[in-house]
């Protein structure tokens, strides 16, 4: 029996393309500053804060409420947050909103926005913060 290219090409690209990882994470999203930018100016995105009360106090961005990711009521803080709308959180540089995304995810929140960059890449970005 004679195999020709074509079939073995259709193979090919049949067990490449079907075999791609499928598993994204659709609860979190790692968005820039230009996208969370126009998330706060067109949506109801719950913003939060995840620094401390004095990183929060040195300049934040405007709507953000401040639940401190390290504080030691952090869980039952964030439960007082509403599931079912999308969340946006942000840190000093994007450690912490990461793992408190993660932590959203598995507490049952629908959709988490991850500022990449953290505040520090919204102010280098020009981005308004207020005191």
């Amino acid at each position: 029996m004679k195999v020709t290219p074509f079939l073995l090409l259709s193979f090919f690209f049949l067990t490449t393309y079907s075999c791609k990882e499928t598993n994204k994470d659709s609860a979190i999203e790692l968005i820039t500053v230009e996208e969370m930018d126009s998330l706060l100016e067109i949506s109801k995105v719950q913003l939060i804060d995840v620094r401390t009360p004095k990183e929060y106090a040195e300049g934040h961005i405007e709507g953000a409420v401040n639940i401190d990711f390290r504080d030691e009521n952090f869980e039952a803080l964030i439960a007082k947050v509403d599931k079912s709308k999308p969340v946006a959180v942000y840190c000093g540089r994007g450690g912490r909103s990461g793992k408190c995304s993660a932590f959203m995810k598995k507490a049952g929140f629908t959709k988490i926005y991850d500022l990449d960059g953290g505040i520090t890449e919204w102010k280098f970005k020009g981005k308004k913060v207020i005191r």
